[in-house]
């Protein structure tokens, strides 16, 4: 049966699948941001009270770097008693505190329905204090997007949302807080984007701009404006462009390195015949010690990276700092304390920076420690969008813009070459969980029913009666699992299965017409519209275990115009392949 009709135009087809409650979620991130900004005073605030606590034996919350201490040889116990406090407090706190706190809401999100707990928003920045209080060499970052994150996520679960909904408020948290620490409200976007978010939609994306914008705007009246390490660097010229690619390179092999070591590490760790519990401890005494022989390692060190930028540091100097600093975030990091990863990235790779300095055409001395620090972010995350546009962010460098592009990208291009997984998927891989970080446009997104659907339809009329209906559609010759049934209008009355036809031979006479059946049936509420897109109508398959639905004109009059089925949704696959395997010469000599 062939069924003309008139279908609905392209203006019933959207570019992006929007309802009223993308109004709610955008209402939520605007006390979210601000929250996520207060979240980061407080952290920033427990880690300068920690610092005094354990290095001067003072209460107070005034910036002092622990280089300044006076403990000498004793500094060594230091970061081994906040290794004890952090390791009783997962023991017996939560688990989830251990960790730079960026896999862990990566694993919430994608395996945990974006669930996090008030322990954990209580207990990571608390612990992470303790940490880098204490002398580690990590970042406020990590912890805070874990912060923001629990924040965001808290709200949601006291009102009615879906796990796609309270992800958005998640992502909205961990990147207000991000957004908070260092002033870079674009990259934290971007952050959410290539690491969180794991979608391209308005329900999501607009949630997180708000959080960050309120965020950034925020942000000054509780930890001051501006960047947090400015910079100016010339034009670079045309040489610049081989330097840059060579930095990337460069940048790309040290951060497939560090990877490599910090999981090696770990490994060890595991090996080691004591309860978990005391790593942390085990961590701290290689941070005692590496603090002990290079005090300026130790804590986040802001202060390095501003002095590594600015080329204050003569090259010896720099080079042993940072093998010290990197030895402690190596170990300490594996040991599973609490921390953050981003500033002791961005420190070594200055560091890079500024041992290449001397040698590079095209660029002026300054610019290379900035280029090399974004360029080891992209290749240690795996996100080259948000390592460039964060070192804009941290130095408002225009000029360093083109340099940083590109050598973000020849480090990221180096480093999913060399390695299967970023730092940190490679954590969330090694607990069973893979996580596969390419996506796009989903062809069933893109496809719409109209476009798959079969219009020539074998119908029940429905006068027929049971048993004609059992010999003629369900007999031997039976084409389909499911078959609609209509009225002499074409308005479709539901679907008839073999299952539903033997249970009305049962109840009823053979001759009954099949329109008694569906008299007594509720109108059937599976069916599918023409502009809808296949990725839809598959859910709805898959959620209800039919083979079949039919596709009406409208919900009203109900009229069929056609049935698609699931394999009818392989189409779109299908086109999809011939986009990505079929290679051809389309032009010929």
């Amino acid at each position: 049966m062939q069924l003309h009709t008139s279908e609905p135009h392209a203006s019933h087809k959207r570019d992006f699948s929007v309802d009223r409650r993308l109004l709610l979620l955008s209402a939520l991130a605007v006390p979210i941001g601000a929250l996520g900004t207060l979240a980061a005073w407080l952290l920033l605030t427990l880690i300068r009270l920690f610092t005094n606590l354990f290095f001067f034996q003072s209460l107070s919350v005034a910036d002092r770097s622990p280089a300044d201490h006076t403990l000498g040889a004793w500094v060594i116990a230091v970061p081994v008693l906040g290794g004890i406090v952090v390791g009783l407090m997962a023991r017996y706190g939560s688990e989830k505190i251990r960790g730079h706190g960026i896999p862990e809401a990566i694993e919430a999100i994608l395996f945990g329905k974006s669930r996090l707990s008030p322990k954990v928003a209580l207990l990571k920045p608390l612990s992470s204090g303790i940490a880098i209080g204490s002398g580690g060499p990590f970042g406020a970052e990590g912890p805070i997007i874990m912060t923001g994150g629990a924040i965001g996520s808290l709200l949601a679960q006291f009102i009615h949302l879906s796990a796609g909904e309270r992800k958005a408020l998640l992502v909205a948290g961990a990147t207000a807080g991000m957004t908070a620490v260092f002033g870079t409200p674009v990259a934290a976007v971007l952050l959410g984007v290539e690491l969180l978010l794991f979608e391209w939609r308005p329900r999501s994306l607009l949630p997180v701009m708000l959080a960050c914008s309120v965020a950034g705007f925020t942000r000054p009246l509780l930890l001051g404006a501006g960047p947090l390490f400015p910079l100016q660097t010339p034009t670079p010229d045309g040489l610049a462009l081989i330097s840059c690619v060579v930095a990337g390179l460069l940048s790309g092999l040290l951060s497939a390195a560090l990877s490599r070591a910090l999981y090696a590490v770990e490994d060890a760790f595991h090996r080691l015949p004591v309860h978990w519990m005391w790593w942390p401890a085990l961590g701290g005494l290689a941070i005692g010690i590496g603090g002990w022989l290079q005090p300026r390692a130790l804590g986040v060190g802001y202060d390095v990276i501003g002095d590594l930028l600015h080329h204050r540091l003569l090259l010896g100097a720099a080079l042993a700092l940072l093998a010290a600093k990197a030895v402690m975030w190596v170990i300490a990091l594996g040991s599973g304390t609490s921390g953050g990863v981003l500033a002791p990235l961005l420190m070594m790779g200055a560091g890079l920076g500024t041992a290449l300095g001397g040698v590079m055409p095209g660029g002026d001395l300054l610019l290379w420690p900035l280029v090399c620090m974004a360029a080891v972010l992209a290749g240690v995350l795996g996100a080259p969008l948000t390592a460039a546009t964060f070192a804009f962010g941290l130095t408002h460098d225009a000029n360093a813009l083109l340099p940083l592009l590109l050598a973000c990208a020849a480090s990221h291009g180096l480093s999913v070459m060399l390695m299967k997984r970023s730092i940190l998927t490679e954590k969330i891989a090694r607990r069973g969980r893979h996580i596969y970080r390419e996506y796009g446009v989903d062809p069933h997104e893109r496809t719409h029913v109209d476009e798959v659907m079969t219009r020539e339809v074998q119908t029940i009329p429905a006068s027929s009666t049971l048993a004609d209906a059992q010999h003629r559609w369900f007999g031997p010759a039976q084409r389909h699992r499911a078959f609609p049934v209509v009225d002499d209008a074409g308005t479709l009355l539901g679907m008839l299965d073999r299952r539903t036809l033997q249970d009305a031979l049962q109840a009823r006479t053979a001759c009954a017409p099949l329109a008694q059946l569906y008299a007594a049936m509720p109108a059937a509420a599976a069916v599918a519209r023409s502009h809808e897109t296949c990725r839809a109508v598959a859910q709805r398959l898959a959620s209800t275990g039919l083979e079949r639905l039919p596709v009406v004109a409208d919900l009203v009059s109900r009229r069929l115009i056609g049935v698609v089925s699931r394999s009818g949704l392989v189409k779109p696959a299908h086109a999809q392949f011939e986009e990505e395997g079929r290679r051809e010469a389309l032009i010929r000599f």
